[in-house]
Order: structure tokens, then C-alpha cells, then sequence
């Protein structure tokens, strides 16, 4: 789900709110709680992901504040009719766009601009033991990461990632 936030704007700058438990709850239709907040930094071309827990799962509300991502949400959820089938979209400082990735999505983002930080919620802690890795380029899932010839700079973890077809899903 994207969201995108009222933006106030005058000649002095820009206000919005960001987040409002209430607001966002009504809009997912669901209680959802918060329990950590995470920011990273990359620079041109880092492709982070696609990373899920297998247990203590994660909902994850993303957004950017500078720079800007191309991201990534794919259906890990087994007896999901949507199960292998992604989203993406550009989320940047400009557009202000956040994506809401429910619990049971692997996630994703490749850095676009030359450097980016982007921060995001998350509905369970980070558990690295029941941390999985999906490979990027998994030609069964299908995702055309806006790349321009170049290729990604990949963690270890990342360029190991295993097919979907061989993941442990949920």
C-alpha cells in the first residue's frame, strides 16, 4: 500500500505528519503497533535485500528522507494467491510517498539517487536468526529493478540469496 502524506507548504518550507497511529490504522483497517525504528544510508546503486523473518515477522512502514529508492514488497505467504507477486515504487525526499509492507512480504529497495536515507517502522524486532534472503534477480519473481546497465552492489548476505522456489516461506 502507498501512502502519501497531506504536505502544508508555504514560503517558509513544508510541514506533515509523517506518522499518526489513528490515521494509519484506518487506512490498513487493522491495529497495527510499532515496536522499532530503523535508518540506513546507501550510496548509488546498493541494492539491500530481499530480506524477511520467518518468525517474529515484520510489517514495515517505509519511507525516504533524502535521496531516492526504487522498493521493493514480494508475497512470501505460501497459501497466498498473490504468493511470488511484487510491488514497486519510487519513494524519494521529493515525492514523500511511503509504502506500507504487511507482515509475510519480503522487501527490498535499490538506492537510485547518489546517496539516500531511508527510515522505517517496524511491527516486530529484528530477530537476524530467523532473518531470510530471497535472491534479487529471482527470474521467478520478476522484478525489473531500474538499474541502467550497471550492476548492484550487493552485501554477502544479499549475494547469496536463494531462489523463492527453495526459501523457507511462511
Amino acid at each position: 500500500m502507498v501512502l502519501e502524506p497531506q504536505l502544508f507548504g508555504d514560503s517558509r518550507g513544508f510541514f506533515f505528519e509523517s506518522f499518526q497511529q489513528h490515521e494509519f490504522n484506518a487506512v490498513v483497517g487493522d491495529e497495527i503497533c510499532f515496536v522499532q525504528d530503523n535508518h540506513s544510508g546507501s550510496g548509488k546503486n546498493v541494492l539491500r535485500g530481499l530480506h524477511y523473518q520467518v518468525r517474529q515477522t515484520q510489517g514495515k512502514l517505509v519511507r525516504v528522507i533524502a535521496g531516492s529508492i526504487y522498493d521493493v514488497a514480494v508475497d512470501v505467504r505460501r497459501g497466498s494467491p498473490t504468493f511470488g507477486s511484487h510491488v514497486g515504487v519510487e519513494l524519494s525526499s521529493e515525492n514523500r510517498k511511503m509504502l506500507w509492507v504487511p507482515r509475510g512480504f519480503a522487501h527490498g529497495f535499490l538506492t537510485l539517487s547518489n546517496w539516500n536515507e531511508v527510515l522505517y517502522k517496524a511491527t516486530d524486532y529484528y530477530a537476524p536468526q530467523f532473518e531470510r534472503s530471497i535472491r534479487w534477480d529471482d527470474p521467478a519473481i520478476g522484478i525489473t529493478w531500474p538499474l541502467d546497465d550497471a550492476e548492484p552492489r550487493l552485501s554477502s548476505k544479499d549475494a547469496n540469496g536463494i531462489p523463492l522456489s527453495a526459501a523457507e516461506t511462511l
